[in-house]
């Protein structure tokens, strides 16, 4: 095997395990985008992640499909920032976006350093309405009692 081949798939399986231990928090973030009104992308910037309780997070956004032209315009003409995987351009990622099922799959762009990766995420083990489910009962059963704080807004 290349050394290219072997940076390659570390790089897919740091991919594919970032996607594994935070789907809860996409799918959260794709349906609740979603329910505000239209399809758009999860996007997740690794590139300021916060450090908290539950170990490291990546900064999490859901832009609507009205607005990602213009996003991903500005975002990836930025000289320090390259879409990995070339064949995927804006109009593929719109493309995605005008056709994905919202309830079943999501579109989902992942910024690591100077690089962006775009996924079309297909047969996941939970929906993004699932997801969003979890999330909220989740955030229900571990408020204190007489809390202040709100639920995640719908």
């Amino acid at each position: 095997m290349s050394e290219t081949s072997k940076v390659t798939n570390q790089l897919i399986d740091w991919q594919q395990e970032f996607i594994a231990k935070n789907l809860l928090v996409l799918g959260y973030n794709a349906w609740v985008g979603y329910l505000n009104g239209e399809r758009g992308a999860v996007i997740c910037s690794m590139n300021a992640p916060k450090i908290g309780v539950t170990g490291e997070s990546c900064q999490t956004y859901f832009v609507q499909r009205s607005r990602l032209a213009a996003f991903l315009n500005a975002w990836l003409a930025a000289p320090d920032t390259v879409i990995l995987r070339h064949h995927f351009m804006n109009a593929h990622i719109l493309e995605a976006v005008d056709t994905y099922n919202p309830a079943t799959e999501l579109v989902f762009l992942l910024e690591s350093f100077n690089q962006v990766t775009f996924f079309y995420l297909k047969n996941l083990p939970m929906t993004p309405p699932q997801c969003y489910e979890q999330v909220c009962k989740s955030w229900e059963e571990f408020q204190p009692t007489g809390s202040l704080r709100s639920k995640p807004s719908h």
